[in-house]
């Protein structure tokens, strides 16, 4: 691979440590030298990531870390993590997965990590947390790949939550002052913390996310800190990173020069977290938790997840092309792209320059007959703009 998960997350530290001290941000080293690992090839093709239909809680849950309230007993859980890079690696040595639940204040997070070494080192709010064994979310409420928010904790119930304008990829800047208020967080461990002697099970976290608080992560003004409807769907990925550790006088210690691992819900074919058009689906449901709602509702398909894709292709072979001639293409006929077609697409791929570099329009049909206009620019975000 061109670029370790140990570099990706050096620059991620380095970059984080200069936003705190409030200097100006290096370059995107990350993107220049992973642009080509990071680039979408035609002859992957689409693939839909991971979904989660998210159920109302019939009771009252209390956030302990222990997942033991009938309503957590009750919903399922997703499928086991895979690695972050999905089917080119091996499948994770230890389970991981996650359950979610939401009422109208809270969205109801539970994770179980399976561990036969539990250990933790950082107590102190906005660590990097990943320096630990730790498991991790990320939120856009919009899908539009900007202004998204990440939570990071570690088995002692350290927590680091950020926000970032835009991936890093695009010279965003991690906000380390955005705090999700009202948050709400536990772990339990099945076993014993750094104690060495003896083997341990698994740990568990329980996160209650305040709707109000991240909803204002959505663009539109009007959205902002309402609770979802029936059948919003939300670009959520969860992650958790591991690390190769040994035994040194009865302590634990990560093993000099291995990377950490990465294992995710929906996989991101690509060592970064910070693709946020490959994380997965959450789907809100309006029904109560039970057997026959979890049997009845499926994740709906998104009417936009292809064209996404074939838009987000042009986004990556652009920064190829500006990595390798100093400017952006101008025209698509530039680009190293094929297939460029999608059965939703009424009319082909608008492409234009402008003052900032570019944008690629394209225009599609909903199910519903209705037609809509996506796009795409140098900055990776996706909009939709309204029926037209």
């Amino acid at each position: 691979m061109s670029i370790s998960c140990t570099c990706l997350r050096a620059v991620l530290i380095v970059c984080t440590v200069l936003a705190t001290a409030s200097l100006p941000r290096l370059s995107t080293l990350a993107d220049d030298q992973a642009v080509e690992n990071l680039r979408i090839h035609p002859s992957d093709g689409f693939r839909s990531p991971r979904g989660y239909v998210c159920f109302r809680t019939a009771g009252e849950i209390t956030v302990d870390g222990r997942l033991d309230e009938g309503d957590w007993k009750a919903t399922r859980w997703t499928d086991d993590f895979v690695d972050i890079e999905g089917d080119r690696q091996a499948i994770p040595l230890l389970k991981t997965r996650v359950k979610m639940l939401w009422d109208d204040k809270y969205l109801y997070i539970g994770a179980e990590l399976q561990e036969p070494h539990i250990w933790g080192t950082l107590t102190r709010h906005d660590s990097v947390i990943f320096q630990d064994n730790d498991f991790e979310v990320f939120i856009d409420p919009d899908g539009d790949g900007h202004n998204y928010g990440e939570l990071e904790l570690n088995v002692l119930n350290t927590t680091w939550d950020l926000k970032l304008p835009k991936p890093y990829k695009d010279g965003g800047m991690a906000d380390d002052a955005w705090e999700i208020d009202g948050l709400k967080t536990a772990t339990f461990s099945d076993g014993t913390v750094n104690d060495s002697s003896d083997s341990d099970r698994a740990w568990t976290v329980e996160i209650a996310i305040p709707l109000q608080s991240v909803t204002k992560l959505k663009s539109q003004v009007d959205l902002q800190g309402k609770v979802p409807v029936d059948g919003e769907q939300w670009r959520v990925n969860f992650s958790r990173v591991e690390w190769d550790v040994e035994i040194e006088e009865g302590q634990y210690r990560k093993i000099a020069g291995r990377p950490e691992h990465n294992w995710v819900w929906t996989p991101q074919y690509t060592i970064n977290m910070h693709r946020p058009e490959t994380w997965g689906y959450l789907q809100f449901s309006s029904s109560r938790v039970s057997v026959r709602s979890i049997r009845d509702t499926v994740v709906r398909k998104d009417p936009f997840g292809a064209v996404r894709y074939q838009l987000t292709r042009i986004y990556y072979a652009q920064q190829a092309h500006r990595q390798r001639h100093g400017s952006y293409a101008t025209e698509l006929t530039q680009l190293d792209l094929n297939r460029l077609e999608d059965d939703a697409l009424v009319t082909p791929i608008r492409f234009t320059t402008t003052a900032e570099g570019w944008e690629a329009t394209a225009r599609i049909r909903r199910p519903d007959g209705t037609e809509s206009d996506c796009r795409i620019d140098q900055s990776s975000r996706f909009q939709i703009d309204p029926e037209s």
